[in-house]
């Protein structure tokens, strides 16, 4: 069985699925499959995920059942993982590049540390060059299947309530808690996102994104109390 399985949820950026499908491909070295995760009605990015995606190398897509809203990507990260038996999942995005060997090495660190999490070296955000943070994460399905990636419990990678931010970072910082983290410096996916590249243009889909900032850091600082107490 394939080890690994990279899950993209998408919305709204259509000329971002063929680049996306050809950096994986051109990066993997390892066996690995990846899943584009479209939104019910997004008809140009589904038209644009089947046409970047063939069985024939690993790539498909699938359509969920629900219109796109608040905690759109997490619920599609946790649909992901119920649809998949992997043994290894990658939380990615539309917006990344990934660099030859990033698989190899994260599974390397995640072999050699045991951890449920491990983060890899997304290029931009200050934090996750220090080996502090990840934007996107190679998680193992048994942490998943056991305590959870999130305070919700076993079989959910994403707490749903945070309209977008934040869920990584609980994520992350759980893990820590639990002594499940660990970092893959030399897993390079570099993240092309207008924080860090100022030649990316922003976009209805990154405003959406950052339009709970506020609620989403309220309720982190909520649920982050109970695991550090």
């Amino acid at each position: 069985m394939t080890d690994l399985v990279v899950l993209v949820p998408v919305l709204g950026r259509h000329a971002n699925a063929a680049p996306l499908a050809e950096s994986f491909l051109e990066a993997r070295t390892v066996e690995s499959n990846l899943v584009f995760i479209c939104s019910t009605g997004d008809t140009d990015e589904i038209r644009a995920c089947a046409a970047a995606t063939s069985p024939d190398d690993g790539t498909s897509f699938n359509v969920v059942d629900w219109t796109a809203g608040p905690g759109d990507f997490a619920r599609k990260i946790n649909h992901g993982f119920r649809r998949s038996s992997h043994p290894f999942m990658f939380q990615a995005a539309d917006d990344v590049v990934f660099c030859p060997g990033w698989d190899r090495a994260a599974l390397h660190v995640a072999d050699l540390t045991g951890a449920g999490v491990v983060g890899t070296n997304d290029m931009g955000n200050p934090k996750v060059i220090r080996g502090h943070h990840s934007t996107h994460t190679l998680i193992r399905r048994a942490y998943v299947d056991g305590p959870g990636g999130s305070l919700d419990g076993p079989g959910i990678v994403f707490h749903e309530g945070y309209g977008h931010q934040f869920a990584d970072t609980e994520l992350v910082e759980l893990a820590k808690s639990r002594g499940q983290w660990a970092f893959a410096h030399e897993a390079i996916v570099c993240h092309e996102h207008p924080f860090w590249d100022k030649t990316v243009p922003t976009d209805a889909t990154y405003r959406k994104g950052q339009a709970s900032a506020q609620h989403d850091a309220r309720l982190y600082r909520r649920r982050s109390r109970q695991w550090k107490q």
